[in-house]
């Protein structure tokens, strides 16, 4: 087989291959105005959610959080399910995605009552498409609606950024430094002109 040596060479080598092919694919820089970018990911509900079936028909909240059962990602839910009346009332949808599992989303869902849709991103895939950082996963310890302490590991983290697609199909609202409470309310002062 290889040597050793041989071995650290091809290792370094396929290193640097990986490394140029991420270099030569980064992630897009959408911005507004711009088209909302096509995606696919499977929801809490584990069927296929498709930007096809949302953008170019409503308003459509679509906000990245590092991950389910933290505490800010846990007040930025609840903050758009305490808001979702006068969201549904202004003809607006609300999409969670995270580098969460699609367990891990029906779970986080059903403990926090929540009633908008949670698309799993564990490749980071549609992360990369809007334009938002995504790095490694980590190990969570939570509770399920019961109290009993479970453990689950995501498989990446985005960003916190919130973007809001227009009734065009285009990015109409752009936001990188999200407040976790006050995600919602800024969404709603958008939409409505600040009225």
């Amino acid at each position: 087989m290889f040597s050793p040596t041989a071995r650290a060479a091809l290792g370094l080598a396929l290193g640097l291959v990986a490394a140029a092919a991420a270099a030569a694919d980064p992630p897009a820089d959408v911005k507004v105005g711009d088209k909302a970018p096509a995606f696919e990911a499977r929801s809490d509900a584990d069927a296929t959610g498709s930007s096809a079936d949302r953008f170019g028909k409503k308003w459509v909240v679509v906000y990245f959080y590092p991950g389910d059962f933290t505490p800010g990602c846990t007040a930025q839910a609840k903050a758009f399910n305490a808001k979702m009346n006068k969201l549904a009332e202004l003809g607006v949808e609300v999409v969670g995605v995270s580098g969460d599992a699609v367990a891990s989303h029906a779970r986080f869902k059903q403990v926090q009552g929540l009633n908008f849709t949670l698309l799993s991103d564990e490749d980071g895939a549609v992360a990369k498409a809007f334009g938002v950082p995504f790095g490694k996963g980590a190990a969570v310890k939570a509770r399920d609606a019961d109290g009993k302490a479970f453990e689950f590991t995501r498989a990446g983290t985005a960003a916190r950024w919130t973007y809001v697609v227009g009734k065009d199909g285009k990015v109409a609202y752009k936001n990188t430094k999200v407040n976790p409470t006050d995600d919602a309310q800024k969404v709603i002062d958008f939409v409505t002109g600040g009225k």
